[in-house]
């Protein structure tokens, strides 16, 4: 099996190979399109803010109770 090249490695030969079209006058070839990050960083964050906000609510009505 052929060993994965690191990224490091691959983006060093994509620069070597965009350097040397720029002295050979060859076109550049076409960008990949960047991935799109994924939602789920947000999901979780909105999803802690809910939680916090019902944890903040009970520990009101917890106190509320006491003074009652």
């Amino acid at each position: 099996m052929a060993k994965k090249k690191s990224k490091l490695a691959t983006r060093a030969a994509e620069l070597e190979a965009a350097v040397a079209g720029l002295f050979s006058g060859s076109p550049a070839p076409a960008k990949k399109k960047k991935k799109k990050k994924a939602k789920k960083a947000k999901v979780v964050k909105a999803a802690k803010k809910v939680v916090k906000k019902a944890k903040k609510a009970v520990k009101k009505a917890k106190k509320k109770s006491k003074k009652k």
